[in-house]
């Protein structure tokens, strides 16, 4: 026991007289963790972004007219096609649309059957599909509110009847509705036809830790970063064992003598208590700074906390175990860390992976850690959702350990 809390201290010692170490374990996760939230989170209307969508209208119609200049979210921008094609080419904007000539006049008889439905172009940069996707469902609703208000114009609603290839009863029942909506239109006091509109309105409620209680995109963003850095120090430790072999050290520990239980034992000890202070440290100033609270169990917080720290400490031990050389060891060992930190969610959130890759990273523990800390703390879930994620990690750190152990070698054969 003597030797194993003579290690701890050693392995203590040289972390903190690193300088460059402690800045990256405990800077790092501050700084990219408040860069993250700050772009994800919530903000007032003022710092909004909005889509810039550049409108190339070629049919000038009082259908057209206008078209995304009263959205909120959209900055409607005028131009030329050639322009629009070079702009969203070059990534200077995300979305754009072209409006045919004849759109109006066309779409006006598309409604009563009479002709083929014109095409309003969506020229959008790949990498923005969702902006896309969002400006095509306004257009939808606008453009149709502007079709029926002027569709429904007796003049224009009588030269498309006219013109469309109806048959006979069916042109008379059209004809029927148009009298009737031309009587509504001129009725005293009406508003004059307006078009449809969308039926419905939508309200939002944001399902946090309770009513009130806003969502803090900064607690999902410092754990993330501290499992990233956390799974970074672990590569660490195992490429330090690695060149404590490489220098001869091990042999002099095995003739103190020290079994590998000793070794592996203090330096995961150290390693968890280290990670321990990396959340501790990094959890303190979101606190401070971002006001990121555990909304959830603070016995479940520190419960996760402690198993991954315990499974960060085992997977520094695998690599060390497994490893030939530092240098082969730390390429592969940094590979593998960016895969888990990628698929924990830590980076960009699970749901937008694929179906069968969402099966996958139930089997990644940084997963689990992701799921447990946003469970305990901006969720503000009980501490029975915290039991899973713990048993998850422990689980994963016997398994590392284990391996580890097994696989042992003093002189690296």
């Amino acid at each position: 026991m003597t030797a194993f809390l003579a290690l701890v201290r050693k392995d203590l010692r040289i972390f903190f007289g690193d300088g460059r170490a402690v800045i990256m374990a405990f800077a790092a996760p501050i700084l990219i963790g408040s860069f993250f939230g700050y772009v994800f989170g919530p903000k007032p209307v003022k710092e909004q972004s909005r889509v810039r969508v550049l409108v190339v209208d070629e049919d000038r119609s009082e259908v057209t007219r206008g078209l995304l200049a009263n959205e909120a979210t959209v900055e409607a921008v005028p131009t030329e096609l050639a322009a629009a094609r070079e702009a969203v080419r070059k990534g200077k904007a995300p979305v754009a649309i072209v409006v045919p000539k004849g759109f109006g006049e066309a779409a006006g008889q598309a409604l009563f059957g009479a002709g083929k439905r014109p095409e309003i172009g969506v020229l959008f940069d790949p990498s923005h599909g969702v902006e896309a996707s969002m400006v095509k469902g306004l257009l939808t609703g606008q453009v149709m509110q502007a079709v029926t208000r002027t569709g429904f114009k007796p003049d224009a609603a009588r030269r498309a009847m006219d013109t469309a290839a109806m048959a006979p009863g069916d042109k008379a029942a059209l004809g029927r509705l148009l009298e009737s909506v031309e009587a509504f239109q001129t009725r005293p006091g009406s508003s004059g036809g307006g078009g449809l509109s969308v039926p419905f309105g939508m309200t939002d409620e944001a399902v946090t830790a309770g009513t009130g209680v806003a969502y803090n995109a900064y607690a999902h963003s410092f754990g993330g970063m501290a499992i990233q850095f956390m799974l970074f120090m672990g590569i660490d430790v195992g490429i330090g064992m690695l060149l404590l072999r490489q220098r001869g050290l091990w042999r002099r520990f095995r003739a103190a003598p020290l079994s590998k239980s000793v070794l592996l034992g203090s330096r995961a000890v150290s390693a968890m208590l280290v990670g321990m202070l990396i959340l501790a440290v990094v959890f303190g100033f979101a606190f401070v700074a971002f006001d990121v609270r555990i909304s959830g169990s603070l016995l479940g917080f520190v419960g996760v906390c402690a198993a991954f720290s315990l499974m960060t400490a085992a997977y520094g031990m695998l690599i060390a175990a497994i490893g030939k050389t530092p240098e082969a060891a730390r390429g592969v060992a940094i590979l593998a860390t960016l895969l888990m930190v990628m698929l924990s969610g830590a980076w960009v959130p699970s749901f937008l992976f694929p179906r069968w890759m969402q099966g996958v990273t139930m089997a990644v523990p940084a997963r689990w850690a992701m799921d447990g800390l946003d469970a305990m703390t901006w969720r503000g879930l009980g501490i029975e959702e915290a039991v899973l994620p713990i048993l998850v990690l422990l689980g994963s750190a016997v398994l590392f350990g284990g391996v580890a152990v097994w696989r042992f070698r003093w002189e690296g054969e």
